[in-house]
């Protein structure tokens, strides 16, 4: 047994001078939930605006990976916790003032409608993949698991109850992606000892963000010119909201005590200038916005380049934000 004396109360291994505790995993997380809450967004967005058969990828295909998805978010989840074998814990109660319980209840309910609104539309999903694409793969997968659901006794009873309530399901579901994209924000900034992340701005930052990214996504898989030029459109404010933000939360930052004012020098000379500024900002944002623009304009620009630049930047903005908020802190003397 080795025996630690502290003689400080700052010698914290892995919290002092700066927190160690989350890395990749969590950031990895961070990106998957505003993912999958956009995608959820417009889904149902669309749905209620009855553009089921003009938009075929934003509300019948897309869908099918929300899932996928948030299961792999709750892997990369589970894994970064210290005591893995509890997790299920978190669902056996409801803290009101946790943002890890609201998270966890959130992305539990969510899963439901992610699962049966793909399901609902597997026909046409097959249809459009195989006229899109004979030969692809995943349309055998979807043919197998079509025809498995078909066989189960319970489940197409309850796609049945799903598809009669589906208006309701989708109002139900895009306040529930709303919410999730809006805690991958609120997760971060309920850390109050953390100057970078105690802004109010960051859950309407991520929501943003995570909606872009989903955009973006959609923009890339869709071959509808009709819905990549709106999703182009959407990008684009989606980007100037995000620089909105971005712009607002230094700004507060600045204007408030000297642990912020350090924070974000972090951002403004520091270590993370680069990174941020070129990485998120420059490649992540404007340029794909500027291409965006020259697409909508005439220019012939392939589609997976700003898309491809959206959703890198939206990954390492949380990379940046994750590990800088844990750099950031209050100096006591």
């Amino acid at each position: 047994m080795e025996e630690v004396l502290y003689v400080s109360g700052k010698a914290l291994p892995h919290i002092n001078p700066h927190l160690e505790i989350w890395g990749g995993t969590i950031a990895i997380y961070l990106f998957i939930g505003g993912l999958a809450a956009g995608l959820l967004f417009f889904a149902n967005f669309f749905y209620l605006k009855g553009k089921g058969n003009s938009m075929p990828m934003t509300i019948k295909v897309a869908p099918i990976l929300t899932p996928i998805i948030i299961i792999i978010g709750l892997g990369l989840l589970v894994f970064d916790l210290h005591h893995k074998l509890y997790f299920w814990q978190l669902l056996l109660h409801i803290r009101m003032m946790s943002p890890m319980s609201w998270g966890a209840w959130t992305l539990t309910v969510i899963m439901i409608p992610a699962i049966l609104w793909p399901i609902t539309y597997l026909d046409d999903s097959i249809k459009y993949l195989q006229e899109r694409n004979p030969k692809c793969k995943i349309t055998g997968i979807l043919i197998w698991a079509n025809n498995l659901i078909n066989k189960l006794p319970i489940l197409p009873w309850i796609i049945n109850i799903f598809n009669k309530n589906k208006k309701i399901a989708a109002y139900f579901t895009l306040f529930l992606s709303i919410v999730l994209g809006v805690y991958t924000g609120i997760l971060l900034s309920a850390f109050n000892a953390r100057p970078l992340w105690n802004s109010a701005i960051l859950g309407p930052l991520f929501l943003t963000s995570g909606v872009s990214t989903a955009a973006a996504l959609l923009m890339w898989l869709s071959n509808n010119p009709l819905e990549r030029k709106l999703y182009s459109k959407i990008d684009l404010f989606l980007i100037a909201v995000e620089l909105f933000f971005i712009i607002h939360l230094f700004m507060g930052m600045l204007s408030s005590g000297i642990a912020q004012v350090e924070a974000a020098q972090l951002f403004l000379g520091g270590p993370f200038t680069v990174y941020f500024w070129v990485l998120v900002v420059s490649m992540g944002l404007i340029l794909p916005a500027i291409l965006e623009i020259m697409e909508l304009s005439g220019f012939h620009i392939p589609i997976a380049i700003p898309a491809f630049l959206v959703l890198l930047g939206g990954l390492l903005f949380r990379f940046i934000m994750v590990y800088c908020g844990q750099a950031s802190g209050f100096n006591i003397l």
